[in-house]
C-alpha cells in the first residue's frame, strides 16, 4: 500500500511539473470523479479531445469587421502568456476593436463568468465577452489561436472567418519526442496567418514551415518596473528566476551556476522567484520568494546586482523588467534571445556552467562594468512600451485582413468599426 501511495504521488508531483497546480488538480478531479480504479483508467480520447474537433459553428450573418475571437486555454492567476494576450485585448478594445475569449477544454473555471471576473480583476478589465466551449460564438472577422491546443477549434471553425495564430513560443520544444510534440508541431502547417512575438519565431515559422508571419516586440510595464531606493548597496545580490515546472527556464542549469557562483564569491546574496521551491536542496544562502505580485517582483529586481535569465525556447519577458528596475542581466546566447538582447545591453555568454558563471562573478567583481551594462540597458528598456506592441499587432491584423481577404469581398460586411481608420 505504502508502494502504491508513493507511485500516486510522484505521479501527481510529474502532472504539477509538467502542467501547473491548476491543471493538475483538474486532471486529478476528472480521474477521480469517475470512480475507483479511474487512476488506472488512461483515456487517450478525452485528454486529447480538443484535436478531434470536428466542426465550431459561429453565428449565422456577416461578421462585421474589426471582430475578433480569441480561442486560449484556461488559465491561472500570474500567467504571463494570458497576461499578453490580455494585455493585447485591452489595447485593441481601445483602439476600436470589439474582442470575445472562447476558452477551450480542459477548463478550471466553472463558469464563463466566473473567467471573466477573474480576468478584470487579476489581469485588466476587459470589455470582451468569456464563453466555455464552442456554442453560441458570435461571428467574426478574426478567430485568433493562442496554444497548440486552440489551434485544433480554430482550425475546425467554419465559414470564412479569417485564422490567425498569436505565437508566443515554439510550443513542440516544450515537449520531449512524442504526442505532443508532433501535435503541437503540426499545428503550424495548418495555414494560419502567424503574429509571433519575436522575430525569431517570425523567421522559423516562415522559413521552416511556410507561415504568413508578422512579428511584434515586447514592452515594459513602466509604472511598475522603475529603478527604486536600494537598501543595503554594499551587499552584491543575484536574482534567478526559479520555475521548474517551465523545463524551459533550465532550473536545474541554473542552480549549478549559483552553486558555482556562490562557491567563488561566498559573501553573495541570491534571491530565488517564480515558484515554491522548498522542498529542492539547496545548498548556498539564499532567499526562496516563491509566487510574488509584481509589485513586489519590481521591488526585489531593484535589490538586485545581477540576475541569470535563462531562455532555452524563446526570451522571457523577465529581462527588460529587470533592466527597466536597474538590474544587470546574464543570459544565454541563441538566435531566441539575440532578437532582442545584444551585447551592449545583456552580458551573452554560451549556455556552458563555466561561461555564464564568468559572466556573473564579472559583474559582481567589476562595478564599473556592471554599472556601464545597467545604464545602457535602462535606457533601452526606456524604449519598449506595450502600446508599441498593441500598434505592431494592430498592423498584423491588417496585413493578414489583406492576405487572407476572402475572393468576395462582401463576405465581410463593412460595420460601425471602421478597423482600418483605428491605426
Amino acid at each position: 500500500m505504502a508502494g502504491l501511495i508513493g507511485l500516486r504521488m510522484r505521479q501527481v508531483w510529474d502532472l504539477t511539473r509538467r502542467h501547473g497546480p491548476w491543471r493538475a488538480l483538474s486532471m486529478v478531479r476528472r480521474r477521480l470523479s469517475s470512480g475507483p480504479g479511474s487512476l488506472k483508467s488512461r483515456n487517450v480520447f478525452l485528454h486529447y479531445d480538443f484535436v478531434r474537433v470536428d466542426k465550431v459553428e459561429l453565428a449565422s450573418g456577416k461578421a462585421r469587421a474589426g471582430t475578433l475571437l480569441w480561442f486560449i486555454p484556461d488559465f491561472n492567476i500570474g500567467s504571463g502568456g494570458h497576461q499578453t494576450i490580455f494585455r493585447t485585448i485591452m489595447h485593441l478594445e481601445r483602439m476600436g476593436w470589439e474582442s470575445n475569449i472562447v476558452i477551450v477544454s480542459p477548463t478550471n473555471h466553472a463558469t464563463a463568468e466566473s473567467a471573466r471576473q477573474d480576468i478584470c480583476n487579476h489581469f485588466f478589465p476587459l470589455k470582451a465577452g468569456v464563453f466555455m466551449g464552442f456554442d453560441g460564438l458570435p461571428n467574426s472577422e478574426f478567430v485568433i489561436a493562442t496554444g497548440w491546443q486552440t489551434a485544433y477549434p480554430v482550425r475546425a471553425v467554419a465559414g470564412d472567418a479569417k485564422k490567425l495564430y498569436f505565437v508566443q513560443d515554439f510550443e513542440p520544444s516544450f515537449y520531449s519526442t512524442g504526442t505532443e510534440s508532433v501535435l503541437a508541431e503540426n499545428t503550424y502547417r495548418f495555414g494560419f496567418f502567424g503574429i509571433t512575438a519575436g522575430g525569431w519565431l517570425a523567421r522559423k515559422l516562415k522559413d521552416e514551415y511556410g507561415m504568413l508571419t508578422h512579428a511584434i516586440s515586447f514592452g515594459v510595464d513602466h509604472d511598475c518596473y522603475r529603478q527604486r531606493p536600494r537598501r543595503e548597496p554594499e551587499v552584491k545580490r543575484v536574482f534567478f528566476y526559479a520555475r521548474p515546472p517551465t523545463p524551459r527556464r533550465a532550473f536545474e542549469f541554473g542552480l549549478l551556476v549559483l552553486e558555482a557562483v556562490s562557491r567563488r564569491l561566498p559573501d553573495t546574496q541570491f534571491i530565488l522567484a517564480g515558484w515554491d521551491i522548498s522542498d529542492y536542496v539547496i545548498p548556498f544562502p539564499h532567499l526562496s520568494a516563491g509566487v510574488v505580485s509584481p509589485e513586489e517582483l519590481a521591488d526585489v529586481f531593484s535589490q538586485c546586482d545581477a540576475a541569470l535569465i535563462l531562455s532555452l525556447t524563446n526570451l522571457s519577458l523577465m529581462p527588460l523588467e529587470l533592466m527597466a528596475s536597474g538590474c544587470a542581466v546574464v543570459s544565454n546566447r541563441g538566435d531566441c534571445v539575440e532578437w532582442l538582447l545584444n551585447d551592449d545591453v545583456a552580458l551573452l555568454t554560451d549556455p556552458t556552467l563555466e561561461a555564464l558563471t564568468d559572466a556573473l562573478c564579472q559583474l559582481l567583481q567589476d562595478d564599473a562594468v556592471r554599472l556601464a551594462q545597467r545604464e545602457r540597458a535602462l535606457t533601452f528598456a526606456r524604449q519598449q512600451h506595450w502600446e508599441a506592441s498593441a500598434d505592431a499587432f494592430l498592423q498584423g491584423l491588417l496585413t493578414a485582413r489583406q492576405a487572407l481577404a476572402p475572393a468576395n469581398e462582401d463576405a465581410v460586411h463593412k460595420g460601425p468599426v471602421n478597423a482600418a481608420a483605428s491605426v
